[in-house]
């Protein structure tokens, strides 16, 4: 079996890559994350994704272009719902893809987090894999987490340190009673 990874980081990725691996599954890399911000930072984990994908001879699928603008007018009409929106717009895109390159099937490094909304990853994944006829390959890769993040501390990975959009880095800094929404 063919499957696309779409990878949020390389410290989140490694445990998932080594899982499908050993289950015998063919996998790809996908980077696509419209939400990161600030560039800098964009340009930290794509690099780290890249360096990673190359020593560990992962074929990787780049959809680089850091997109800013069009994630903030995805979620500026609901704050708080920035979440789902940011994983339709990944998980989508990351189904397309797996669709047009010819992938028996489609997931995400994102079903490692524990920081996640699990469950609502999983029906939108399922959603995309309807859409776009493509298998959504499900795996509850959180029980490895732990395991990926002292790997990618072991091999010097960029160790970021919010999901990725503004708002998550705002709330990172902020007090809790000061989140603005």
């Amino acid at each position: 079996m063919k499957t696309l990874l779409h990878i949020c980081c390389a410290p989140c990725a490694n445990q998932c890559v080594e899982l499908l691996r050993s289950e015998g599954v063919e996998v790809s890399g996908f980077w696509y994350n419209p939400n990161i911000h600030p560039y800098t930072e964009y340009r930290e984990r794509r690099n780290c994704v890249q360096a990673y994908a190359k020593a560990i001879d992962l074929p990787l699928v780049l959809k680089d272009e850091y997109a800013l603008r069009p994630f903030v007018r995805e979620v500026a009409e609901d704050l708080n719902d920035r979440c789902g929106k940011c994983y339709r717009m990944r998980l989508f895109e990351t189904a397309k893809t797996a669709k047009g390159l010819g992938f028996d099937s489609f997931t995400s490094s994102l079903f490692i987090s524990p920081y996640q909304d699990h469950e609502r990853m999983k029906r939108t994944a399922e959603e995309a894999a309807e859409l776009f006829g493509v298998e959504f390959l499900y795996r509850d890769f959180r029980p490895l987490f732990k395991a990926g993040q002292e790997y990618a501390r072991a091999e010097g990975f960029y160790m970021q340190k919010y999901c990725g959009c503004v708002f998550s880095e705002e709330e990172r800094y902020r007090k809790p009673h000061q989140i603005i929404r």
